[in-house]
């Protein structure tokens, strides 16, 4: 390597640090647990085209070339939507990346936007060139992050779900005698699916964290994280009344971590 010229290192965790001072890591999923969730969701796709053809060859009032035609236009917009709609509504997740323990995130550990989410998958038709992947995979081999084409176009990554052990969930919420949050079940319902995982992970670690930070800083966490919160999911005033922010954002790491 020529002197001054600086190249990106391959990692395999993709570190985030917040404003607060709070750093999580993320483990990042390598080219191979990709291919076996894309696999398995091919093969969601070609049920799917399967159940298609057989449904429309029952009907028997059209022509097998244009049964074969419907089914074709049916398995492309099945194509197009089947990730786009199962990563919203999954937070980033598909049947093949949900059995396998993956997810898609924003590479900032932010909530994944509509744009993010359909550029990502738009681009499929580029990484697949010329057959299986083979583009996207050379690039996720090369990236940082192990991006594929779509990944960096939409700046997305795709990480390993790590489960929390629940000793420490329970030693942190150990003071935790009463959550008011949980006599609206409608709306704790609403704030775990409207919550990430970085984002419960990123509560719990400040939790976990808290008794090391400046008593400033502190606050100025706990108050940031409420509000974030706060807006996600807005409780009545009867829900908040007499609790701290710190309280707040420890209700929430029990609603979600705790069912």
């Amino acid at each position: 390597m020529k002197p001054g010229v600086a190249t990106a290192a391959r990692t395999h965790v993709r570190t985030i640090r917040t404003p607060e001072g709070v750093s999580f890591s993320l483990p990042l999923a390598g080219p191979v647990s990709r291919c076996l969730a894309w696999l398995l969701d091919a093969l969601c796709l070609v049920a799917f085209a399967k159940a298609v053809q057989v449904v429309v060859a029952l009907t028997g009032f059209i022509s097998q070339d244009l049964s074969q035609a419907i089914t074709m236009l049916l398995y492309f917009l099945f194509y197009l939507g089947y990730a786009m709609a199962l990563e919203w509504y999954w937070n980033g997740q598909t049947v093949g990346k949900r059995l396998f323990g993956l997810r898609v995130m924003d590479v900032r550990g932010l909530r994944l936007r509509p744009s993010q989410i359909i550029i990502r998958n738009l681009l499929r038709a580029v990484d697949s060139l010329p057959v299986f992947y083979l583009l996207g995979g050379a690039v996720c081999l090369a990236s940082r992050y192990a991006q594929r084409l779509g990944d960096i176009a939409a700046n997305t990554i795709v990480v390993r779900s790590a489960k929390v052990a629940v000793p420490r969930i329970d030693a942190v919420l150990a003071e935790n005698r009463y959550n008011s949050l949980r006599a609206h079940p409608h709306l704790a319902a609403r704030l775990r699916q409207q919550a990430t995982p970085v984002e419960a992970d990123a509560a719990l670690q400040a939790l976990i964290r808290r008794d090391s930070l400046d008593p400033e800083a502190r606050v100025a966490l706990f108050a940031a994280m409420a509000r974030h919160f706060k807006d996600k999911v807005a409780y009545p005033e009867e829900a908040l009344a007499g609790i701290s922010d710190e309280q707040y954002v420890r209700n929430v790491v029990d609603l979600i971590f705790r069912r």
